[in-house]
């Protein structure tokens, strides 16, 4: 009798092990109604790039700095995210943050030329910076041994929506409202998650890894990631690498950057980002497989509308619509993905993700001018759903076996690999696309579509590649590991 009353109380835990602390919930839903400003606001700002280059009577490659800007500032800030969660507390910085955003929005729809827009543009690219690193930081500092792969199906999901709703909302503003809603939208967003994160988030008790900023860490990483993010924007603009406009910032960006490597070897105390992340072999898998992902997910967000609207001939609002199927493969596979994660780990999970992306992309290689949408929008859901495969599992990863204090880096490491990496994946398939169009003397659409072909074909190799790094992934997700241990 003794024994059963042992068994049926034990069985009577399960299921609450395998379910994540309503705090830990709560959280996180504040948490990501905040990130839906900035992940709205870039895909939107995409889609209407046009739109503005109208109404300011810019030039396309001055119109293009509305988006380099807010790319240079976020570079700029994301480095001393870390120290700034350690100094202050996450809930201070988040609220920081989201008013930073919140400003930068009022100040661009007010906006009365494009070299205010710009400015302005920058401002919300500070707050925008700072954002997603502090979410994954509070997230899984929060969680301490809950399961990982729950909490990123969780924490992803702005992510699948801003792929989905994104360039919906940016055909309906482009093609019926005024520029300035593009910005307006973010004003009540950012409101109700500045009242809600005051309510409802917890005070954060201070690590205090350090009470000085490591200033030459800082003043060696920041420039380094505006030059190669700058670099990388100027690619499109020069139709490839070999201008001076180009080399030079890359050039002096990645000098910076090994000056500091080498510093923060050699600094023994409080770097501005502990490089020993490296040595996690798990975290290190993660970091190629994010930057990798700029070439084969990034690279064909750029492709997929341009494809859409150059050789089907579809408006801003049909495209965004036609591209709906991806947002939701990778809304059906979110909550797969996470239990698969925690249940037998990253590996093979990527690895499937992985191989269903390419199989989404393929189809692509190939598609004309009349190739049937039923079957393009099959083809976005199988791609869709790899995605959903890679994103989440690759996340949970990158914080497997670190220490608590080592969470904050890891959320800033991360976060700079993701934008250098989706940088370089957007500016290498842009140039690989433009070479293609160059190549081909015809102008008529069938040479056009082959030039897409080809162009996605390399980013299918680029998918392809991933495989390498995601073998190295944990086979299996033991309960000792993660964070806060």
């Amino acid at each position: 009798m003794t024994m059963n009353s042992k068994i049926n109380e034990a069985s009577s835990h399960q299921p609450a092990r395998e379910k994540l602390d309503p705090a830990l919930i709560k959280m996180a839903w504040i948490l990501l109604f905040g990130t839906l400003a900035p992940l709205f606001d870039t895909t939107i700002t995409n889609v209407a790039i046009h739109t503005l280059s109208q109404a300011l009577n810019a030039s396309v490659t001055t119109i293009q700095w509305v988006m380099t800007s807010y790319l240079l500032a976020l570079g700029m800030v994301i480095p001393i995210t870390g120290w700034a969660v350690d100094r202050f507390g996450g809930k201070r910085m988040w609220l920081f943050a989201l008013a930073v955003f919140f400003t930068g929005s009022i100040l661009c729809s007010l906006s009365w030329n494009v070299g205010s827009l710009i400015a302005f543009r920058a401002i919300q690219g500070i707050g925008g910076g700072f954002m997603m690193p502090i979410m994954q930081t509070m997230l899984v500092r929060s969680a301490r041994d809950q399961k990982l792969g729950k909490l990123m199906a969780v924490a992803g999901l702005p992510a699948l929506l801003g792929p989905i709703l994104g360039p919906v909302l940016g055909g309906v503003i482009v093609e019926n409202l005024n520029w300035r809603w593009i910005f307006f939208v973010n004003i009540p967003i950012c409101l109700i998650a500045m009242i809600w994160a005051w309510r409802g988030l917890p005070e954060e008790e201070n690590v205090k890894r350090t009470s000085r900023l490591d200033i030459l860490g800082l003043s060696l990483i920041s420039p380094a990631l505006v030059l190669i993010i700058y670099g990388l924007a100027q690619v499109g603009t020069h139709h490839g690498f070999g201008h001076s406009e180009v080399l030079i910032p890359l050039l002096i960006g990645l000098l910076l950057l090994v000056s500091f490597v080498g510093y923060t070897l050699r600094k023994k105390e409080s770097p501005l980002i502990d490089l020993s992340l490296f040595k996690v072999h798990s975290f290190t898998a993660a970091s190629f497989l994010f930057f990798l992902s700029g070439l084969s997910t990034y690279g064909a967000m750029l492709l997929l509308p341009m494809y859409y609207q150059q050789i089907r001939g579809e408006g801003v609002l049909a495209s965004g619509l036609l591209l709906m199927p991806q947002g939701i493969g990778m809304l059906l596979t979110r909550a797969l993905a996470g239990k698969l994660t925690d249940q037998i780990g990253p590996r093979p999970v990527v690895l499937a993700g992985t191989l269903l992306t390419a199989l989404g992309t393929w189809p692509f290689t190939a598609a004309g001018a009349d190739t049937s949408h039923l079957l393009l929008a099959m083809t976005l859901v199988v791609r869709g759903a790899g995605l959903g495969g890679i994103f989440l599992p690759v996340m949970a990863a990158s914080y497997q076996g670190l220490r608590k204090e080592q969470i904050p880096d890891a959320s800033s490491a991360s976060r700079i690999i993701q934008q250098v990496g989706g940088a370089f994946g957007a500016s290498v398939l842009a140039v690989i696309l433009q070479n293609q169009l160059d190549a081909h003397t015809a102008i008529d659409l069938a040479a056009k579509a082959t030039s897409f072909n080809h162009t996605f074909l390399w980013s299918l190799g680029f998918t392809v590649i991933g495989l390498i790094p995601a073998a190295f992934l944990p086979g299996r997700s033991a309960s000792s590991e993660g964070s806060g241990k």
